[in-house]
């Protein structure tokens, strides 16, 4: 029987896709989670692997859906190969229990291990490249305000706040008041326009 995995990183991501493509290639039953390839629950995963029976074939889309490290797909390779069960990794083939099958696995995992060590690494450097930058980087996804938020800022602003205070008092950056007070006040501009025009 042919069994197949799949998994996204978050919750907004799409399984669809990779539902498709196992389909495509034969898939009797897939199993489907979304959690990040670093954690250590895979609920789903573990129920798939003690399903598992004597020739049959595990698919999955990519090497990454498979195993977090290298270390640990070796080590689930091992297991698989020991029960004569087969693994088509969509994007390589069909990774079978011979000394070239392994070495080829061997390969992609360490390169997949080195492409996930080399996109944190460029994340971090981003990250401290910022910091060291922008006097109001801030980790984490940047929060967004309503109209009426900026509008209530814009008047405190109106009012001889400065910037500072007004980030202390509402939570809305400096960054983002300039930003948004300059589409705020070329809004006010408009609609000022638009009114005398139509009084003429």
């Amino acid at each position: 029987m042919k069994y197949g995995y799949a998994r996204v990183s978050t919750s907004d991501q799409k399984l669809e896709n990779q539902i498709d493509l196992l389909k495509s290639a034969g898939a009797d039953k897939i199993f489907q989670e979304k959690y990040t390839g670093t954690t250590t629950q895979r609920p789903e995963f573990q129920k798939l692997l003690n399903e598992l029976k004597v020739n049959d074939t595990l698919i999955v889309t990519k090497l990454d859906r498979f195993a977090r490290n290298t270390t640990e797909a070796l080590e689930l390779i091992q297991k698989l190969f020991k029960q004569n069960i087969k693994v088509n990794i969509l994007n390589m083939g069909v990774i079978d229990n011979t000394p070239t099958g392994q070495l080829i696995f061997t390969i992609f995992s360490a390169f997949a291990q080195f492409e996930r060590d080399m996109i944190v690494t460029r994340t971090q450097e981003g990250k401290m490249y910022a910091k060291a930058h922008d006097p109001n980087f801030r980790e984490g996804r940047p929060q967004t305000y309503s109209d009426e938020q900026i509008q209530l800022a814009y008047e405190l602003r109106q009012q001889g706040m400065t910037y500072k205070m007004i980030e202390r008092k509402t939570g809305i950056s400096i960054a983002t008041q300039k930003r948004r007070f300059k589409k705020f006040k070329k809004l006010r501009i408009r609609l000022s326009s638009s009114k005398t025009n139509s009084q003429d």
